[in-house]
């Protein structure tokens, strides 16, 4: 069974954060940049939050605020749900199925190991299914398998 350090490992070391007292403006070049759709919010060391797309289409765009003015403190998610390590992948798609997520922090004891998104998850999920049945089909066909229609 797949677990959360698992996933972490194929997706590199990268995480793109951001700071409360940042510009909604900077934290959309950032995106931009790195072509992304979210960034974690740090404050002293510590995840405070996360700010997408959305909180910011949603927070800026539709209310017609300015995005070189409005901070990200001002738009972040600040319940952030989070997992460790050491948890399965389908114990993580269910939390952020439940909790109505995409993103998700991943720890490893104290310390942040990578940011997980609900496509992250979904590939582990089929790139094991497949596994599954690649190793089933080479089970049936090739361990004494018989074909009662040919006996």
């Amino acid at each position: 069974m797949l677990k959360v350090k698992d996933v972490l490992k194929t997706k590199g070391e990268a995480l793109w954060t951001t700071q409360p007292k940042e510009t909604a403006y900077r934290a959309l070049e950032i995106m931009a940049e790195k072509d992304i759709g979210v960034l974690l919010v740090i404050e002293r060391g510590q995840v405070a939050g996360i700010l997408s797309e959305r909180d910011y289409a949603r927070k800026v765009v539709l209310k017609g605020k300015s995005s070189q003015e409005t901070l990200v403190g001002d738009l972040m998610t600040k319940d952030v749900y989070s997992i460790t390590t050491e948890k399965s992948i389908e114990e993580c798609m269910a939390l952020m199925t439940a909790a109505h997520c995409r993103h998700m922090p991943a720890y490893e004891g104290n310390k942040l190991a990578g940011l997980l998104t609900f496509a992250d998850i979904a590939r582990a999920v089929m790139a094991e299914q497949k596994l599954t049945i690649a190793d089933l089909e080479h089970y049936i066909k090739g361990n004494g398998y018989v074909d009662i229609a040919k006996s």
